[in-house]
Parts: structure tokens; C-alpha cells; sequence
């Protein structure tokens, strides 16, 4: 066993197999019994699988398993972990021989000489402590940076997932008005044969039907899109997204309250990128301060041993670099600059955080009030519908009158759901300025590691 790790590493090639790594991709499915799991080490029960209906929660979860580009940062991050372990190795000592013969002109003595020296570096303030420092800060950036790989990923799921909703959602409300329309295309088509209307009339509705149809030919030429997007956000082959049954509700249940005061707080405990940039600004104090320390020279001590020609020769050196006279100065004011740069980026940053949380509070309050009008404007609309269906019964009105009525009633429809829509976006905006989820009665203040657990 000990001599075994003392042994020499050998390289191992590892091409890459294009081939497969196609296969892996195109083999992944939600039901795979190791995601199942994953699951309910998140919280599921096994009840809840296999999921039925896929919420929004559940595709972040999938994205989460799935999509690659965790797995991008996580190596990222193990190489960093990697690092912090090379930074901790200590300088080792150097050994040196030689072996010298004369040409024996002097019979007296031997012609023979050689000798022995080893080198034994000594590092000086602190050196190799700042080093591993720089390299834990490292380390604990790259770890971040999965985090934001997550919350990228959770922020394109939910911006496509919407996408599609509101597609769903047009395509059905473009089928209910071309269905209106056609109705008052054959109403002007049944009063031409009677002689009581005209032909620019039923032009006109005929144009309109026109309009719709290739309105609606174009929504649902967009499904297919947006499927593939939500797939490759998924990590999944469209052909098994297409196998999911998808929820086509939008999430537009959030009470926001009283919170705007401590919005900004959240958001600049939660960023992600801030929390980068903390670390990135302790990297370049760390490298000041390596700088500074190597004002002081690093020793060498050299014990060796020599024979030569008969002598037997026993010495004792130590070597320096002369760093004393220049005390590194132009080095020292390189990462004194960086340092001020790391500073000036951090104070931009959080200026930016700030007005961005702002915006997109302010977003959402003005989506909250267009979705309420919109919402009040339609059930005004469904009243009026309904009491032109009782007239048209009593005989007040004909069929062309109610169908306009039905028509602008499905116009308040798309509107209201255009509302819903955009709040749910703005909604999605403000959780990614916050970086943190919202939920019925409070902003969730957890970690955002939670996004990333290991597989």
C-alpha cells in the first residue's frame, strides 16, 4: 500500500467519444429512476412521482439535473478545489551532486573529487498562507459561480415556460375570434342572398377572418419554437419534452406586500454577483499582500559535503535573492491599483443592483395595475355579453350584433391574459434582480446553494 502510492502516475488518454456523449443526450428522460430520486432528496414524495403535470418548480428541478452546463461549473470548481491543495504544497529542497577527476600530474594526492549539496528553501512572511488565502477565495468564486449557472438556468426555464404558456393561451383565444369571424362572414354571405347587404361589407369580414388566420398559423408555428427552447433549457431532446404534459398556467399569485423597504437588502445579501465580487476583491488583497511580503527575501540554506583530491570538505552556504534593494515597489503599486479597480468595479455594481431591484419593483406594481383594469375590463365585458344573449332572446337584436359582442369579449380576453402575462414576467424580472425566489407573503431569504445540490 505505501509503496504503492510512492509509485510514478501513468497518463491515461481519454478521447472524447462523440458518439456517446450523442447517445447520453438524447437518452435522458424524466423518468429516469436516478432523477426520481434526486427528487425526493429535494423535498418530493414518491407519491408526487412520476409527476403528472410538470409546475414550474418541477422544470427548474429538471434543468438542475439535466442541463450541462452545471456540470461545466462544477468541474470548474473542483479545479479550484484542486488548486487550493497545490497552493498549500511547500517549495521542496533541491539535491545536487558532482564528480570531477584531475590529470594525476601530482602523485601525492588523489585525482579524484566530488561532492554533495542540498538546497533547503525557506519561505518568509507568510508567504505560502497568503498564497492559500488567494486560492480558498478562488475556490469559494468558483463555487458561486454554479450558483449563478443555476439561477441562469432557473431564469431561462421560467421566462420560456411563460413564453410557451401565453402561446397556449393565444393560440386557443385566435381559435374562439376566428371562430366569431367566420360567423360574420356567413352572416353577411346569408344577407347578400337576401339582398340586404352589401359586398364591401362581407370584403371587409372576409379581410378580417384573413388577418386572424394567419395571426393564429403563426402563433402555432411559435409552439414548436418554444418547445425547443424549453428544451434545450431542460437538458432534454425535444421529442421527450414533447411526452410531458406542461402546466399553462401562469405564476401571478405573488403578494408582495410591504417589503419594497427591504428589497434592497435582500438583493445585496442574495446577488450572486456580488458575492463574485467580494471574492474577487479578497483575490486582489490577497495578491497585495503576497506582493508586499515579498519585499523580504525568501532563504536558501545550503549544507553539502565535498571531497576533493584528499580533502574532506564540510560547508555551509545561504543564498537570497536581493529583493532588499528594490522592495518590489513596482509590483506593490500593480496590485495596490488592482485592488482600487476591484473597489471601484464593487461600488458600480451595487449601484447598478440597487436601481435595477428598483425598476423592477416599480414593473411589477404597474403590471399588479394593468392586470386589475384588464381584469375588471373583461368581466364588464362578459356582463355585456350576457345581457346581449338575453336580448338577442327576447328579439331586441340579431345574431350579427351578439357575434360583435362575443368578438370584443374575446378582444378583453386576450388583453387580460396579454396583463397576466406580462405580470408573470415582471414577477420573474424582480426574482432575478433579488436573485431570490418570492412567495405568497414574503421573499424566501435562503441560500441559493440550494439551486445546486450534487447529483
Amino acid at each position: 500500500m505505501g509503496l504503492s502510492s510512492c509509485g510514478f502516475q501513468e497518463y491515461v488518454a481519454k478521447p472524447i467519444d462523440t458518439a456517446a456523449i450523442t447517445q447520453k443526450i438524447t437518452s435522458r428522460h424524466a423518468d429516469d429512476s436516478q432523477f426520481h430520486q434526486y427528487l425526493i432528496n429535494n423535498g418530493y414524495s414518491a407519491e408526487q412521482l412520476p409527476i403528472q403535470q410538470w409546475a414550474l418548480n418541477d422544470l427548474i428541478y429538471c434543468a438542475l439535473f439535466f442541463n450541462p452546463n452545471l456540470d461545466v461549473a462544477r468541474a470548474q470548481w473542483r479545479s479550484a478545489e484542486a488548486a487550493k491543495l497545490t497552493a498549500a504544497e511547500m517549495r521542496l529542497p533541491t539535491v545536487g551532486a558532482h564528480y570531477a577527476k584531475s590529470n594525476n600530474a601530482s602523485e601525492e594526492i588523489s585525482p579524484h573529487a566530488y561532492g554533495l549539496s542540498i538546497d533547503l528553501p525557506i519561505e518568509t512572511a507568510n508567504k505560502r498562507n497568503i498564497r492559500i488565502e488567494s486560492a480558498q477565495h478562488l475556490s469559494e468564486a468558483a463555487k458561486l459561480k454554479i450558483a449563478q449557472a443555476a439561477w441562469q438556468l432557473r431564469a431561462g426555464v421560467t421566462r420560456t415556460l411563460y413564453e410557451y404558456q401565453f402561446n397556449q393561451q393565444l393560440i386557443k383565444l385566435l381559435i374562439k375570434e376566428q371562430v366569431q369571424k367566420q360567423d360574420i362572414v356567413s352572416i353577411y354571405q346569408k344577407r347578400i342572398s337576401l339582398g340586404e347587404s352589401s359586398n364591401i361589407e362581407l370584403s371587409k369580414a372576409k379581410l378580417q377572418l384573413q388577418t386572424i388566420t394567419t395571426e393564429l398559423e403563426s402563433t402555432r408555428r411559435n409552439h414548436l419554437t418554444l418547445l425547443s427552447r424549453l428544451a434545450n433549457h431542460l437538458g432534454l431532446s425535444l421529442a421527450q419534452l414533447e411526452k410531458m404534459q406542461l402546466s399553462e398556467t401562469f405564476k401571478t399569485d405573488v403578494l408582495v406586500g410591504d417589503i419594497s423597504a427591504d428589497m434592497q437588502s435582500i438583493a445585496l445579501l442574495n446577488r450572486l454577483d456580488i458575492r463574485l465580487a467580494l471574492e474577487r476583491y479578497a483575490v486582489a488583497e490577497a495578491k497585495l499582500k503576497l506582493e508586499i511580503a515579498k519585499q523580504y527575501p525568501d532563504l536558501t540554506i545550503n549544507p553539502g559535503y565535498a571531497y576533493e583530491f584528499g580533502n574532506k570538505i564540510w560547508s555551509l552556504g545561504l543564498s537570497s535573492l536581493m529583493t532588499i534593494l528594490t522592495k518590489n515597489k513596482l509590483a506593490i503599486a500593480e496590485a495596490t491599483q488592482l485592488r482600487e479597480v476591484e473597489a471601484a468595479q464593487f461600488e458600480t455594481l451595487q449601484a447598478n443592483v440597487i436601481a435595477e431591484v428598483n425598476i423592477a419593483n416599480a414593473k411589477l406594481a404597474q403590471a399588479r395595475q394593468l392586470l386589475d383594469n384588464q381584469e375588471n375590463l373583461y368581466r364588464q365585458q362578459q356582463a355585456s355579453t350576457q345581457r346581449m344573449q338575453r336580448r338577442l332572446q327576447s328579439g331586441e337584436i340579431d345574431r350579427l350584433e351578439l357575434t360583435y359582442a362575443k368578438l370584443e369579449e374575446v378582444a378583453a380576453e386576450k388583453n387580460f391574459t396579454l396583463a397576466s402575462y406580462q405580470l408573470a414576467n415582471s414577477i420573474n424580472e424582480l426574482e432575478n434582480a433579488l436573485q431570490a425566489p418570492l412567495t405568497n407573503s414574503s421573499i424566501k431569504n435562503e441560500k441559493i446553494e440550494n439551486l445546486y445540490l450534487k447529483k
